[in-house]
């Protein structure tokens, strides 16, 4: 079987082999079980068997039959001791998502039945599930809900900061109820439900109410007694203990109703048609005898995974400082840890500790698009501990080595961001891992702070501070020892302050006295000097390194006091010319792919106007690179030039083909498409999604290698930050004779200029990596933006393409290779 993956650029082809030949290569810690499992060697030897010689069909009756039978009879066996299931039924499914559907469309099929019959009162009526289930719950209960025509009001159970159901609500609805659906285990932070106190809430105001627990991450971790509780309805998932994927089961209570999904045939005594899948049930058998073995239906001693879990946090505590574990320990299964670090989103450990070769999520991998958990949230939890949240668990069945392992690795990874001056060493007098000149763009959200660095003199400026960026800078200034010189706003609004006070509070001795200053934006008062800019103003600038200085002109419009920041190499006569401007920072008036919004009390239509027809004067529209305040497309920096082309009225108002009179006109009406009910933060003007570049190379994963044999005199670029290429790679194997050069994302911007103006005098192909794929394509295509052509990205990124040796930095420049 082959996987095609399509990106912006390169389109490649693997196949399954070629992925497994990579991962049994590679050095991979694996620590997301919750996700899933490997399979158990029984599991697999069982399923193999069950494929190759005892492939005979449950229901026939010849003796081949009779023994594929005898294999479906005996695993029902053994998942019934486990469950301590009594004389309730076990229905193999396809897994728990299936399983869950088929209890709640159960129930709903007999509410309907009852509501037809007059059998329910003609009060209102509710399905309750708990507010941190996992997503296939509630979307089930909405589904079938609506699909049934039962139409019952819809409620979450809420939940306090331990994650324990509030009982009170649970009690005050539970008797309206037709449904209740909880959990044994949350498959997030892993606390576990006190199922009897439920149990013992519900039942004291309904004693006929269906309860469907899900017990996805309880089996094997904690002795379960089904047949003795009022629990209707378990479903359990295969592939979350060692067994494959594509298997799982419904226990049913004695007497509670089943109605199939699936008829035709009669398979399951009638519960689920269609012909069992015997390897699967063969491999679920394997993991269920293994806990019959056990005696005590789990997979390890619990002070054992309680001793793992130990190592574990102790190592993450030392490596992440501001670290903070989202569950206490009491209130969960042993082998989930949840967690957040402090300054940083969950996206950006993730891609750390892939590059460490520790494979964690930052949730539910069947909802995990890197976003704040909802089950946090429901937790009451802050949302940068719900937006940082990691997830590390480790299977029952994990050894004392792998953990040892693993606490070196997410040590390596704590090195690696002290390296990389994100995390500040306890010892005040160690020096950085790296010294950080030129422009580092740091982001939260849409909000940009822009950090203008030289690691000669020491100097640097802030520009725009934001205070959720605020620790984030002031980690890289102490680390780097830095001298701020200036805290720069490039405008102010009347209805909230800077946090240019706060930062240089915080920052202490590495606040320069010039950045005390009176002006309303940041400015010194005493300049370093003057400079005469292409329009013949003057600008008072100051000197930032040899090669760069920061000067200051007005651009009002989007607030009436606005800036705009150039940064170039004074000519001689302390000429500032567009040519030699490199990066501009105009705050909100230029947005990529959009003009700043001019709705505000404090905005001026006019001023706008003047100061868009004012930019082109001072910079080079198709070289200085703009760097926004705000980036909501994540498209990071652009050119005038590259907006004139995506925006005709901005090219319009540039060109004087629009006079005052008309952009007044217009501007209003552009400004009230902006809707800031759909964001979290306010938006700065009406963004335009970029057009996407569909231009492919289409290369197998075989003829990758010889691509960059092919491809020794391109500009190959690893976008990835320094702490996740910090971990070496075996390059050689994708043909490399060294490893590429590495200009993080987070500077592009500040490499951008002098790219260009290569390109320019000498072009060529420029080839762009990451982990994934999204961050080149990001690089790539904000490349093409500016004029580089021939700008193109590895589509999937080198995750499935290089093997990740995870080595020590030294141990690789002793190779031969430099970093």
């Amino acid at each position: 079987m082959v996987h095609r993956y399509r990106y912006n650029e390169v389109l490649v082809y693997i196949s399954v082999s070629e992925v497994a030949m990579i991962i049994r290569t590679s050095s991979e810690i694996y620590l997301d079980a919750n996700a899933t499992t490997p399979v158990l060697s029984e599991a697999a030897q069982e399923a193999h068997d069950a494929m190759e010689d005892l492939f005979g069909n449950p229901s026939s009756s010849h003796i081949s039959g009779l023994r594929a039978r005898f294999i479906l009879e005996s695993a029902r066996d053994l998942v019934s001791e486990v469950l301590g299931a009594g004389k309730g039924q076990i229905v193999f499914t396809s897994g728990a998502t299936e399983a869950i559907q088929m209890g709640v469309f159960s129930t709903l099929c007999e509410v309907r039945e009852h509501r037809a019959a007059g059998k329910l009162s003609s009060e209102k009526r509710t399905l309750l599930y708990a507010a941190t289930e996992h997503k296939a719950v509630p979307q089930s209960i909405e589904h079938w809900n609506q699909l049934l025509g039962v139409n019952n009001e819809i409620l979450q159970i809420p939940v306090d900061c331990n994650g324990q159901l509030d009982l009170e609500f649970l009690k005050a609805h539970a008797a309206s109820a037709d449904l209740i659906c909880t959990m044994a285990v949350n498959n997030e932070t892993g606390v576990v439900t006190d199922l009897a106190r439920v149990e013992e809430a519900i039942r004291s105001v309904n004693s006929s109410v269906r309860w469907l627990v899900d017990c996805v991450q309880a089996v094997g971790k904690m002795k379960l007694d089904l047949a003795a509780t009022t629990i209707d309805y378990a479903p359990v998932s295969g592939h979350k203990i060692y067994a494959p994927k594509g298997i799982g089961l419904l226990y049913v209570r004695e007497s509670t109703p089943l109605v199939p999904l699936l008829t035709g045939g009669g398979q399951e005594q009638g519960a689920r048609g269609g012909t069992e899948n015997l390897p699967g049930v063969a491999a679920i058998a394997a993991v269920m005898r293994k806990l019959v073995e056990s005696k005590t239906y789990t997979f390890s001693d619990e002070k054992v995974l309680k001793g793992f879990r130990s190592q574990l946090m102790n190592s993450l505590t030392s490596a992440f400082p501001t670290i903070e574990f989202n569950v206490a320990l009491e209130h969960s299964v042993s082998t989930t840890i949840n967690f957040a670090v402090k300054g940083f989103p969950s996206k950006e450990l993730l891609d750390l500790f892939d590059a460490a070769g520790v494979r964690v999520s930052s949730g539910s991998a069947c909802g995990s698009a890197v976003r704040g958990s909802y089950v946090l949230e429901a937790m009451g939890l802050p949302r940068w501990q719900s937006d940082g949240a990691i997830r590390m668990s480790f299977g029952p069945l994990t050894s004392e080595s792998e953990i040892v392992a693993a606490c070196e690795r997410i040590e390596q990874a704590g090195q690696a961001l002290c390296d990389s001056c994100l995390v500040v060493s306890n010892d005040a007098e160690s020096l950085p891992g790296q010294e950080v000149d030129g422009l580092i763009q740091l982001k939260n959200g849409s909000m940009c702070t822009w950090l203008l660095m030289d690691s000669k003199s020491k100097q640097c400026v802030v520009i725009d501070p934001f205070e959720e960026l605020a620790e984030r800078a002031e980690s890289i200034i102490r680390c780097q020892k830095s001298n701020v010189i200036a805290i720069l706003d490039t405008h102010a609004h009347v209805d909230h302050d800077s946090c240019r006070k706060m930062l240089l509070k915080v920052i202490g001795q590495y606040a320069a006295d010039s950045a005390e200053t009176e002006d309303e934006l940041g400015w010194p008062q005493i300049p370093d000097g003057i400079a005469i800019l292409e329009d013949g103003s003057e600008a008072p600038y100051l000197r930032v390194s040899d090669q760069w200085v920061i000067a200051q002109a007005d651009l009002p419009g989007h607030t009436l006091l606005g800036r705009v920041y150039l940064v170039g190499q004074l000519a001689e006569g302390g000429h500032l010319k567009a040519a030699d401007v490199e990066l501009a920072f105009p705050g909100d008036t230029i947005l990529i792919g959009g003009i700043g919004r001019t709705d505000f009390p404090c905005s001026s239509i006019e001023e706008m106007y003047k100061s868009l027809q004012q930019l082109p004067r001072l910079i080079c529209p198709s070289t200085t690179i703009i760097c926004p305040t705000h980036d909501y497309n994540n498209d990071f920096s652009t050119t005038l030039t590259s907006e004139c082309v995506e925006n005709e009225f901005l090219r319009s108002i540039l060109d004087d083909e629009v006079t005052f009179e008309q952009f007044a006109e217009k501007k209003p009406v552009i400004d009230a498409g902006i809707s800031d009910a759909t964001n979290s933060e306010l938006v700065c003007g009406l963004i335009n999604a970029d057009g996407s570049d569909n231009s492919t190379i289409e290369i197998s994963r075989d003829q990758l290698k010889q691509f960059f044999v092919e491809h020794q005199d391109s500009l190959i670029i690893d976008v990835r930050e320094p702490h996740e290429f910090a971990f070496a790679q075996d390059w050689t194997e994708l043909g490399f004779d060294s490893p590429p050069e590495n200009i993080p994302l987070t500077r592009l911007a500040g490499y951008l200029p002098g790219l260009l103006k290569a390109y320019r005098n000498a072009p060529q192909d420029v080839i762009f990596l990451c982990r994934s794929g999204r961050r080149s394509g990001a690089a790539a295509s904000v490349a093409r933006r500016i004029g580089i052509e021939s700008a193109r990205h590895i589509g999937g990124g080198i995750a499935l393409n290089l093997k990740n040796k995870c080595v020590a930095k030294s141990e690789y420049e002793n190779m031969g290779y430099m970093i």
